[in-house]
């Protein structure tokens, strides 16, 4: 296998028909969403495909997609470096009535209107949905000092504030 430029779309059937590999690359600045949702993406995406028919005859895209980015700690706003590592398990289909015949280890993709799928959505898609909900530094590293973390109760002067929705309280009593 060779290390290329993968293609944006691809038409996973005939693929899998003839049972291809592919190992190849997408640029950073391909990747456009997660270069918004992400301080930094450091490096290409590394991806491996390889299309397949498996024993229910179904079409099966299996992959591997990795990238390095740069995110902001929650906690303390310095940035850290992450990769992304994704594996994916796909199966196209071209009607969506047909999902529930689908086995559940495979995920549906949908096919355009000229037979392929957004491969480069896909991948993108994938990390994504790899990137942490909330992005943040192990504790031991993160210069957030614990305490000046609040946990449990409120400090005195915090705790002695006035309710802002007594007003409220009060319109439920008449």
């Amino acid at each position: 296998m060779q290390k290329v430029k993968l293609p944006l779309t691809t038409d996973p059937i005939k693929n899998a028909q003839r049972r291809l590999d592919y190992e190849g690359y997408y640029s950073s600045t391909q990747l456009k969403r997660l270069t918004e949702s992400v301080v930094n993406v450091f490096s290409e995406a590394q991806v491996t495909l390889s299309f397949f028919i498996d024993p229910q005859k179904l079409v099966v895209m299996k992959g591997h997609a990795k990238v390095d980015v740069e995110l902001e700690c929650q906690r303390c706003g310095e940035s850290f470096y992450q990769t992304l590592d994704c594996e994916f398990t796909y199966s196209p289909v071209s009607n969506l009535d047909r999902l529930e015949e689908l086995p559940e280890i495979y995920e549906p993709v949908e096919l355009n209107e000229f037979g392929e799928i957004d491969l480069i959505g896909l991948i993108e898609d994938e990390f994504l949905l790899a990137l942490p909900i909330v992005p943040k530094h192990s504790s031991n590293i993160c210069k957030q000092i614990e305490s000046e973390q609040i946990f449990g109760e409120l400090p005195e002067e915090l705790s002695k504030k006035p309710n802002p929705f007594a007003v409220l309280a009060s319109l439920k009593k008449d």
